[in-house]
């Protein structure tokens, strides 16, 4: 058999869907499953809240850059050598955070472990779109995402269970084990899925992609729609434990058990999304998820101004936006790499960049003005919701290619 032939045949070898699962799942799940300790981190390390934010701000960003590395690289190297070097550097940077003495090795080891975590997101989407269509990626990246979700949305609950029985160190021990366990998962039944590589040149075609995506109308509208109504998910991670914890008086497992609504209303999106993607047009399915959030967004809104506070006058709206989100960010997501499909790993890089930047931003602006306020975080996340409608009216109206 020719070498050609041979490669031919290794790209039709789908891996295992629970592999892409587990490796899409393992950076959420270390976002997620600390959120429950960060009010406590303001006692254990005599910190300011907003300091203590750095350890998801600072996460989220490196999730951000990461994605600009991971995206070109594998369009050159490989999905799998990439997937697997990221799998190993977030099993050592969490138990480097576990070891911690300081807010600051704390928020040092969180940046890595975002960039070793970010693998699993960025080339899970990438090998997706190596192997199906624009409008079968969606529906499949919204399989995967409902699936995954399963561990974001425990994550809390037993984030909260280890921080409240044995200490805020026990929840990066959990994700020592989970990551190594993913590793060697991936070292045994992942398949490599891009081999088409003579058309790329690593760092250098992202140079040359970055300039000729952001110029596509097109590529600006999925990829803001898509972060601007993420931001609506991660302001609510920065503000949501401290108005539970602090204005409310909630307990971090109490949270976590509240915060499984949220993670059900994003799986049951993904879910429709996996569902209906390709009948209805990602489109399509982008405009009823972000009328979804906005909707939820401003319900949430409307009890604050009522002066009504209580948990499930917070998490059932969450939960509405939440299923908003699960609708429009996996098409989004497909929407972005299929601009250029000879170009998926630098679009999936760019467009998670673009989405984890601007929820870095947003989630810090909460942790600067959420000082004993309730009012920034509804205000945030309303007006992220809005904007994400606008940038989706801005790519409605492109003109015709």
């Amino acid at each position: 058999m020719s070498a050609v032939a041979e490669e031919s045949t290794k790209v039709r070898a789908k891996p295992p869907i629970g592999i892409l699962i587990a490796a899409s799942a393992i950076g959420p799940l270390a976002l997620n499953i600390f959120i429950p300790s960060m009010p406590g981190l303001q006692h254990t390390f005599s910190a300011d809240y907003a300091t203590v934010q750095l350890t998801l701000t600072l996460y989220l960003i490196g999730l951000a850059v990461s994605q600009l590395l991971y995206g070109p690289l594998s369009d050159r190297y490989g999905r799998r050598p990439l997937l697997l070097g990221g799998l190993g550097l977030f099993v050592l940077a969490s138990l480097a955070c576990s070891l911690a003495t300081s807010i600051e090795g704390l928020i040092v080891a969180r940046v890595l472990q975002a960039v070793g975590g970010c693998s699993g997101i960025v080339l899970g989407r990438a090998i997706v779109r190596d192997l199906y269509e624009r409008d079968k990626a969606a529906s499949m990246i919204g399989y995967i995402t409902m699936a995954w979700v399963l561990a974001p949305m425990v994550a809390p609950l037993i984030g909260g269970i280890l921080d409240t029985w044995y200490g805020w160190q026990a929840s990066f021990y959990f994700l020592v084990i989970a990551g190594a366990l993913v590793f060697l998962a991936c070292l045994r039944w992942l398949h490599e899925t891009h081999f088409d590589r003579h058309n790329t040149s690593g760092l250098r075609g992202f140079v040359a992609g970055f300039p000729i995506l952001l110029r596509r109308r097109e590529f600006l509208s999925y990829a803001l729609q898509l972060s601007f109504n993420s931001g609506v998910f991660f302001s609510f991670l920065a503000g949501a434990p401290y108005v539970m914890t602090e204005t409310l008086g909630r307990s971090p497992v109490e949270y976590g058990i509240y915060f499984a609504l949220v993670s059900l209303g994003y799986m049951a999106g993904n879910g429709l999304a996996g569902r209906y993607s390709v009948q209805r047009g990602i489109d399509s399915m982008i405009l009823m998820g972000l009328a979804a959030t906005l909707i939820g967004t401003a319900i949430m809104m409307a009890f604050v101004v009522a002066g009504v506070l209580h948990p499930l006058t917070i998490f059932v709206p969450m939960l509405l936006c939440s299923l908003g989100n699960g609708l429009s960010i996996p098409n989004g997501l497909a929407g972005a790499i299929s601009v250029r499909p000879d170009m998926a790993g630098v679009g999936s890089g760019l467009a998670g960049f673009i989405q984890m930047s601007l929820g870095a931003m947003i989630s810090q602006l909460v942790g600067f003005l959420q000082d004993g306020a309730v009012y920034p975080l509804f205000v945030i996340m309303l007006t992220s919701a809005a904007l994400a409608c606008v940038a989706n009216f801005f790519g409605r109206t492109a003109p015709t290619r």
